[in-house]
């Protein structure tokens, strides 16, 4: 007996509804149109009750009818309904059972604040038995801009909904927090101190519901020294995938973050973790020939670093805001590509100066990867701060103060690099999973041709840094791949690289030789249980290859 006999067998005189039930579970569950004959094999309906019902539910908008290519699908009613039963639901119900979860997981104050007007209000506490518990009142109220939940929910806010909040902020204070803001939309969540308690941490993540809800943060308020640095942010992706459930739940977010899962348990026998650090974006691996010096930077965690294969250490300095790639310039300095566009960056006093930046007036983006040409011109691509919108571009600077738009709509801008006949521009846009081509010219800068070059479908990881080798074979990181691959300038694959991280992000072939390849990696966003699989997320691996690199070009000044 089939389920649904069964029901109809329990309630007597709702055998009719039950059929019509049936119906509507069938489509949903199929995905996609379906014609009458597919309904009756799988329903086992006679003919006559099927078109009936079916008729009767096209006539409420339960069911829609293509007559032209004789197929059924769900209707618009069903969406409405939806989105009625969603809007009679407020976000604190529909965030309780991830409070409770969250506080005996983390044994930690858990709340739950929404945002009314200027203020965010604490409006459902989670308090466990731990005595160290920090005790958050029901009913708390703070400046949604002075608080880590408002912080949050402000961060992922459109600009011209976040201006009116730092409307008379001074300057130096309104740069200080929109700096905060941008890296919290990076990555997703908001590590901040408490403004009003000393030594308390506060970790919040942004819950967004259908307009008639409201926006609401998930909140975890602790003692600073329970919680160490790393545990922090594996509490913030922690939260980001309790936020994504409940909005999943009330239909306004897809429902996981979690990475593909690993193809093998493989990794190349020759791959060294020669640094596990545990950044939270690294990225932007770059060999100085002249220093010897490998640098790379924290994206999200903004810092520049610089590791010495002598030694074996790698140097660490903060950067006061999201930070994307560092380059040699001529005269033996250093530029950083930053959320504040082209700036001149000192590592010995770790200061920056800011040079230029073509979408000042676009607040919401900022720089991802860059590189340089053989001529010396920077090349450097945009996207959004969340990576949600397609509103990336990417620059040719012909010098350090102008740039030109050579190509739009990136929603990822990523790896880039060239031929060694500098014939060929590769560039990544990683939301479409594909590595282009173009023509290039090399005296002018120009790009023509654009042409798909490697196209990876969603469970084979997406493109993320890339640079081609000497030889003119491109090495592509693959985020949630759990590898890095190689091919030929014709498309074929000729290595992979397994590796024991998800999310490898960059790659640069460095070394005295040009032979090591160095991989940079995220631990951004990682749940706490595909991190105990892979601990060494975020490190800086090395791995010896054949065929060496291409040396990096120092910018022209």
């Amino acid at each position: 007996m089939s389920q649904f006999d069964d029901v109809a067998k329990r309630f007597p005189g709702a055998g009719t509804l039950v059929k019509g039930i049936q119906i509507l579970e069938y489509l949903a569950a199929r995905k996609q149109p379906c014609t009458s004959t597919e309904l009756l094999k799988q329903t086992e309906l006679p003919k006559a009750t099927l078109y009936r019902l079916l008729g009767a539910m096209v006539e409420f908008g339960f069911v829609r009818h293509d007559k032209q290519n004789k197929v059924y699908a769900l209707g618009h009613r069903l969406i409405e309904l939806g989105r009625e039963t969603a809007g009679a639901r407020d976000l604190r119900s529909a965030a309780e059972y991830e409070l409770s979860r969250l506080a005996e997981e983390l044994n930690e104050t858990v709340s739950f604040a929404v945002m009314e007007k200027d203020r965010t209000i604490h409006v459902d506490v989670r308090q466990p038995e731990n005595p160290l518990a920090v005790k958050i009142d029901i009913g708390r109220n703070f400046t949604a801009v002075g608080s880590a939940s408002g912080q949050a929910i402000l961060a992922s806010l459109p600009p011209h909904k976040v201006n009116p909040f730092l409307a008379g902020m001074p300057e130096d204070e309104r740069a200080k927090l929109l700096a905060s803001f941008a890296i919290s939309r990076a990555r997703g969540y908001t590590i901040s101190e408490s403004k009003t308690i000393e030594g308390v941490l506060i970790i919040a993540v942004p819950v967004f519901g259908p307009s008639e809800m409201g926006n609401g943060a998930i909140v975890v308020t602790a003692l600073a020294d329970r919680i160490p640095l790393e545990r922090r942010h594996v509490i913030g992706r922690d939260l980001m995938e309790a936020a994504r459930r409940v909005m999943g739940n009330i239909g306004s977010a897809p429902v996981s973050i979690t990475p593909n899962p690993r193809r093998s348990r493989h990794v190349d026998e020759a791959l060294t973790c020669v640094c596990p650090v545990g950044a939270i974006v690294g990225e932007g691996p770059v060999w100085d020939h002249r220093t010897n010096l490998l640098y790379w930077v924290d994206v999200t965690a903004p810092a520049f670093h610089v590791f010495d294969p002598e030694t074996g250490k790698d140097h660490t300095a903060n950067s006061p805001h999201l930070v994307s790639a560092v380059l040699p310039c001529e005269g033996g300095g250093m530029l950083a590509i930053s959320q504040n566009g082209v700036e001149r960056y000192n590592p010995i006093t770790n200061s920056l100066q800011e040079i230029y930046d073509p979408e000042a007036h676009m607040p919401s983006n900022r720089f991802n990867d860059a590189k340089t040409d053989r001529k010396g011109r920077i090349w450097a691509g945009t996207m959004s701060l969340d990576a949600a919108m397609p509103s990336g571009s990417l620059y040719c600077f012909d010098n350090v103060s102008s740039a030109r738009a050579m190509d739009g709509g990136m929603q990822v801008s990523n790896g880039m690099g060239w031929s060694p006949d500098d014939k060929t521009f590769y560039f990544v846009d990683s939301a479409l999973g594909t590595v282009f081509a173009y023509d290039f010219d090399l005296e002018s800068g120009g790009i023509t041709g654009k042409r798909n070059f490697l196209v990876f479908p969603p469970d084979e990881g997406k493109p993320d840094g890339l640079c081609v080798d000497s030889a003119g074979n491109i090495w592509v990181a693959l985020w949630d791949g759990w590898r890095v691959a190689c091919y030929d300038p014709n498309g074929n694959l000729l290595r992979e690289i397994d590796m024991p991280v998800p999310r490898p992000t960059s790659v640069c072939l460095g070394g005295k030789d040009l032979k090591t390849l160095y991989i940079t990696s995220a631990s951004i966003r990682l749940p706490a249980d595909v991190l105990e699989e892979a601990p060494l997320s975020g490190g800086l691996f090395s791995v010896e290859v054949d065929v060496p690199g291409q040396q990096t070009v120092e910018v022209k000044l």
